[in-house]
């Protein structure tokens, strides 16, 4: 590769980025509300300040870090915590599942790294953001450029949080908690692209619903996940 193709091509990487970045604003600002309350009931329910950010950033998912917290007792069971964790996080696998078509183009050196930043909103944009291009690969940069921002404003607020905490007593009573189901209703208007294409939703959505109302703990995310993407599977036009 000659200089001038390696130059365009880092200069293009860093546009995408900046792009990405960009479009990661409003959620970044979504997500400061909801990461505080995350961070500030931590701390409320007996869990050492110094270990939210750490949790938060070690792994980045806010269902199973809210389950983490409403699970914390002083000591805490952590073989439980990590069991429920796995299982609020198994919808990463029909997320992986949605995403391996299109990000076999990235050597798996450089796949694994990006995808301990994936969280639902990055998936979804990046998701998004390859349907408006028409393409059919994801945009590496742009991707990084959404997971890293929102990876970090995660842990700088839930830490915040964490800080202000005991001072901001229940932070719930200010409705900074429906900034959650917000920025979610924002991104699944994203993605609409048709009633076909959301049937597996519409499926998971009953299936979970339908647990979560008979079956005690949090099996409803995996039942929700798994009849998702066989859904998913089963949907999908056979090719003659």
């Amino acid at each position: 590769m000659s200089s001038s193709t390696a130059s365009s091509s880092q200069s293009d990487a860093k546009l995408e980025v900046a792009r990405g970045m960009r479009a990661a604003l409003p959620v970044m600002l979504g997500f400061v509300p909801f990461a505080m309350v995350l961070g500030a009931q931590a701390t409320q329910k007996g869990m050492p300040t110094w270990l939210v950010p750490l949790m938060t950033g070690m792994n980045f998912a806010g269902g199973s870090e809210f389950t983490a917290v409403h699970l914390w007792t002083s000591p805490p069971h952590l073989a439980l915590i990590v069991a429920m964790s796995c299982l609020v996080n198994s919808r990463h696998i029909l997320m992986g599942a949605a995403f391996a078509p299109l990000f076999r183009h990235v050597p798996l050196r450089r796949a694994l790294p990006a995808l301990f930043l994936m969280c639902d909103e990055a998936w979804a944009m990046a998701l998004a953001d390859t349907h408006a291009r028409k393409a059919n690969r994801i945009s590496l940069p742009y991707y990084l450029g959404v997971a890293i921002n929102l990876w970090l404003t995660w842990i700088a607020f839930t830490a915040l949080g964490a800080v202000l905490g005991p001072v901001l007593g229940d932070i719930e009573q200010y409705g900074f908690d429906m900034a959650f189901t917000a920025v979610f209703l924002v991104l699944l208007r994203g993605m609409w692209r048709g009633l076909r294409k959301s049937l597996p939703w519409l499926v998971s959505l009953v299936a979970a619903a339908l647990t979560y109302l008979y079956v005690p703990g949090s099996w409803y995310v995996a039942v929700g996940a798994v009849t998702g993407l066989l859904a998913a599977v089963l949907m999908e036009p056979r090719h003659a």
